[in-house]
């Protein structure tokens, strides 16, 4: 077969992966399931998606398409050729402004489009929790819904045509028509023309269409994925139905890709919402009580109306980046409610509150009711839409398991549909998550399992048996939203009877004769207990690590959090800094789900000595900058520059350690060394000769200049400026790193300056970080750095004097690596609560009234600020911008940008340099091209600094400086 394979990629203009590492990243979705594709194929023309459709019906092979492959039912996983159309179908081809249609291609992404739109006064409604990366063939696919369907309908009422590729090839669109164009379709020779005739020979059946009534869920139940919408087609006067025109491509929408392959969508968009909205959300002390009030509130013109549990809210609270968004809870409530209304102006919005708060207060059963207006929503959305990811955080084998989550009923259903769900649940001796569109009638009830294990799996198939005969009784839809794929597929006979189940068959057959699309999702479904991620009953592999990964029970583990939502693919257009590389590059091995998912591949599956000996995973995490973002941003907290550093410490051990690494781990000493005479050592960086050939024997990108090294007598400059000040404070720790000591040597003498003119006692603390062994896997020489600063650090803490860093790569390693490094945990966490960014010190100093403006300058300035990855993933940015507000004049903001792309040695490679390059260039180097030249730009990464004058030839100060310079 590879011979066949090889042949196929010489007849593409794309490309077609046959390794093992792409096979490997495209094994799995957001589901549970796990199936080996026999290539990865990236067409970049239709002609190239005729190619593979060509070859697959020769060789009777499955296509299984994919986006962003964040489906929660299995959709795009199989056992053929998954062909990704995210890297190159990703125009937007036309906007029809009077229609307020627009038309692209299926990997576009739905928020990116709703920000071209935005100028235009449009938006496309359907909004998926997965929104910041989800793509519209996807989109379509699944007949996406989200939390805007009670007001703006699913993807299936937005598709205006659809233009495909059928299974011989031909090409075909599908469109709304009349009976006379049908009559005109039937009358052509041609592949498209049988489709019509045997879709009408079927549903001209009277007897057939009774069934489909009988048996399909209710027709007032908006999010139903059941199978092919062959109830949708009723709709049509062709049937008996009251719509004029009939559209095929509302078959196709929800048809998983099993019908045609999708390349071009014509969109039907709505005005963009009201000006102004509010969100009421109610509290409860039980779910019954929540669930009671969903039908009062649904008599309002709701734009949204969510619900969530005790479980999902209690996710948030450990993780970093939502902790903030929790600020509207209040107690610990069982359940909430999420109600929106929105118009255009403050008068009638505040009726519209009103009248919703007169019926949540008559039924008398919620026990706060809190109002947000503003960025406050967005902020609660936020937290509602993480929601599901952050069920990955569950510790261990056990996680709440997507097979009945997806259950919609009639609105007036829904309690007693839950009341008897619950019972079932009792009956398993099961806990369940509460995750829910309410207003939709859609609850996401996940069973907690470990389908690593048979007990489990057979729990897995008997609670989703009981729930499908539960949801049949209520004559509800088994998938609301995200679609039937493996998990639900099997029970559609049950949900929609034999007779019905044979007619979707039979459709199947009219478009697609050979089985090449999407085989085994709707009809002739794969068994919805196999092919999971892990083997079941196996034994657990021993991966034994230098580093402490036992807080996820150990590094395996830590890889297996997470549940493949993908949020890592969202692009430096959204919110977040979260995989640089893969925004460059756009590709799935440079996300933190394809990291993860390399990393948990290659360690289960190895029949090595030392499992981390693989060139796939070397090559996975080549790219990975070690940003960091991923530990905040990522909802299950999978934080890859972690497991990277572990990794090339087990690789390097068995493979060696490669000279330039070691340049670059042992950079401090060769500093140290250098500044003895270093205005020899700078005149040889200086030297295009020399410089050149240093940089050319260690690796380096000749474009790039090495950092100029320093000799600074540290201790005599504080006793100088002491003897100037008198001291008011209290006593401060200022550490002073390996990049101050040696490199930044005016950013150590400004923040000495800053603090003692401030009136705080300083004392100095001299030590290497790690950061640079820890970048480069060399663990064994951080773990003793760690050892010696440990005795230093734990008697500052004991002393109760805070220890203040100046580099965030450097100070923020005492909260983060020295953790998983120190050989005394309680110890780690002593010393990691005594650690402080300066700007967090001075910002606690701002807060408790010991520092206020009249200490400095009240001239004008205008300053943008650039953070450090680190301090984004670790701490937060709003404490250097409170910090650089203390000036009265000065006007602040933060550039809303990712990573820089330097990230330490990174940018400094040669193989690395146009990437690192390029993730600048995204977003940080336009803001600084931009800005006023009068305007100071900050940033407290030296490796930060160094990246925006290679980028702008703008020189940054560190926020330090600045404030120094602001002194009276």
């Amino acid at each position: 077969m590879n011979l066949l394979l090889s042949h196929l990629e010489k007849n593409l203009q794309g490309e077609l992966r046959i390794d093992k590492l792409y096979k490997s990243l495209y094994a799995t979705d957001a589901s549970v399931y796990r199936k080996i594709p026999l290539a990865v194929a990236f067409p970049e023309t239709k002609e190239d998606i005729k190619t593979l459709i060509s070859f697959a019906n020769t060789h009777k092979i499955g296509l299984i398409p994919r986006t962003a492959g964040t489906s929660l039912a299995g959709q795009c996983v199989g056992e053929g050729i998954v062909v990704d159309v995210s890297r190159h179908f990703t125009e937007i081809l036309h906007l029809d402004k009077e229609k307020k249609q627009v038309t692209v291609q299926p990997g576009v992404i739905r928020d990116e489009l709703n920000l071209y739109l935005k100028p235009f006064g449009l938006f496309f409604g359907p909004n998926t929790s997965t929104s910041n990366r989800c793509m519209l063939g996807g989109m379509v696919g699944n007949n996406s819904s989200g939390t805007t369907s009670i007001q703006y309908g699913v993807t299936r009422d937005k598709v205006v045509s659809m233009k495909t590729i059928l299974s011989d090839g031909s090409e075909a669109e599908f469109s709304g028509l009349s009976s006379s164009e049908i009559a005109q379709k039937k009358s052509l020779e041609s592949f498209e023309s049988l489709v019509y005739k045997n879709v009408f020979k079927e549903l001209n059946n009277s007897k057939i269409r009774e069934e489909i009534i009988r048996e399909f869920p209710k027709s007032s139940i908006h999010r139903r994925n059941t199978g092919y919408a062959v109830d949708e087609l009723l709709k049509s006067e062709v049937f008996g139905g009251d719509e004029h025109t009939l559209n095929l491509g509302k078959l196709l929408c929800g048809s998983e890709g099993t019908l045609a392959f999708t390349t071009e969508l014509t969109l039907q968009l709505d005005d963009l919402p009201p000006r102004l909205s509010a969100m009421v959300v109610t509290h409860y002390h039980t779910l019954e009580d929540c669930l009671m009030d969903v039908v009062p509130v649904m008599e309002h013109s709701l734009y949204l109306c969510e619900m969530m549990d005790k479980v999902i809210l209690d996710c948030t609270k450990n993780n970093r980046a939502q902790l903030a968004n929790r600020f509207f809870v209040e107690g610990d409530p069982a359940a909430l409610l999420m109600l929106q209304v929105s118009a255009d102006d403050e008068q009638a919005l505040d009726v519209e509150v009103k009248k919703l708060l007169a019926t949540i207060e008559k039924s008398g059963l919620s026990y706060a009711n809190p109002v947000l207006i503003g960025d406050n929503i967005n902020k609660a959305i936020e937290l509602r839409k993480a929601g599901l990811g952050l069920l990955g955080n569950i510790v261990g084998d056990m996680k709440a398991v997507a097979c009945i989550e997806d259950t919609a009923v009639a609105v007036e259903d829904l309690r007693d549909f839950i009341g008897e769900f619950t019972q079932i649940m009792k009956g398993y001796g099961q806990s369940a998550v509460y995750y829910a569109h309410a207003g939709a009638g859609e609850l996401h009830l996940r069973p907690i399992l470990n389908l690593k294990k048979s007990t489990d799996v057979g729990l897995f198939r008997n609670i989703t048996t009981d729930v499908a005969k539960l949801t049949k009784k209520f004559k509800g839809s088994f998938s609301g939203e995200h679609g039937d794929g493996i998990v639900r597929a099997e029970f559609l006979p049950l949900m929609i009877g034999d007779k019905n189940y044979e007619l979707l068959k039979r459709i199947k057959t009219y478009f697609d004769p050979n089985n090449i699309f999407n085989p085994g999702k709707i009809v002739d479904a794969y068994p919805m207990d196999e092919s999971f991620r892990y083997e079941i009953d196996r034994n657990e592999p021993d991966v034994p690590t230098l580093m402490d990964f036992s807080d996820s029970e150990g590094i395996l583990k830590a890889a297996e959090k997470c549940n493949g939502s993908g949020d890592c693919r969202k692009t430096h257009h959204m919110k977040g800094g979260m995989c640089p590389s893969y925004h460059v590059t756009k590709n799935e091995k440079d996300t933190t789900r394809g990291r993860a998912n390399a990393l948990r591949e290659f360690l289960t599956n190895s029949e090595k000595s030392n499992a981390f000996d693989s060139k796939e995973l070397k090559e996975v995490f080549d790219l990975c900058l070690s940003c960091k973002a991923c530990a905040s941003e990522c909802p299950s907290n999978v934080d890859v520059a972690t497991l990277k550093a572990e990794f090339l410490y087990q690789y390097q051990e068995t493979n060696g350690y490669p000279l330039r690494g070691k340049l670059f781990a042992y950079n401090t000493n060769l500093n140290k060394l250098g500044s003895k005479l270093s205005g020899l050592t700078n005149a040889v960086y200086d030297s295009k000769l020399l410089g050149g050939l240093l940089k050319k024997s260690a690796g380096v990108a000749p474009e790039r200049n090495l950092p100029k090294v320093y000799s600074v007598d540290f201790n005599k400059y504080l006793q100088d400026i002491k003897k100037q000040h008198a001291i008011s404070k209290e006593k401060v720790v200022l550490y002073i790193d390996e990049f101050t000591r040696y490199l930044d040597v005016e950013v150590g003498k400004d923040a000495i300056k800053l603090l003692v003119s401030l009136g705080y006692e300083v004392e100095l603390f001299y030590a290497e970080s790690g950061r640079t062994f820890l970048s480069k896997g060399f663990l064994k020489q951080a773990k003793a750095l760690v050892e010696k600063n440990t005795l230093a650090l734990l008697d500052y803490a004991e002393k109760g004097w805070p220890v203040l860093g100046l580099e965030p790569s450097a100070v923020l390693s005492f909260r983060d690596e020295y953790k998983r490094l120190s050989n005394n945990s309680e110890v780690a966490n002593r010393i990691a609560e005594n650690a402080y960014l300066i700007e967090e010190f001075l910002a606690k100093e701002i807060q408790e009234g010991n520092l206020e403006s009249n200490l400095f300058t009240d001239e004008r300035l205008d300053i943008k600020i650039h953070n450090h990855c680190h301090q984004k993933a670790l701490s937060n940015q709003k404490v250097t911008f409170d910090v650089l507000n203390l000036p009265t004049n000065y006007k602040v903001t933060i550039i809303p940008s990712g990573c820089c792309g330097m990230a330490g040695s990174f940018g400094y490679e040669k193989e690395h340099y146009v990437i690192s390059m390029k993730v600048g260039a995204l977003k940080l180097f336009p803001a600084i091209s931009n800005a006023n030249p009068e305007t100071v730009i900050a940033a407290n990464g030296t490796s930060c600094r160094h990246q925006i004058f290679d980028g702008t030839k703008r020189i940054a100060q560190h926020p330090v400086s600045i404030l120094k310079k602001a002194l009276k």
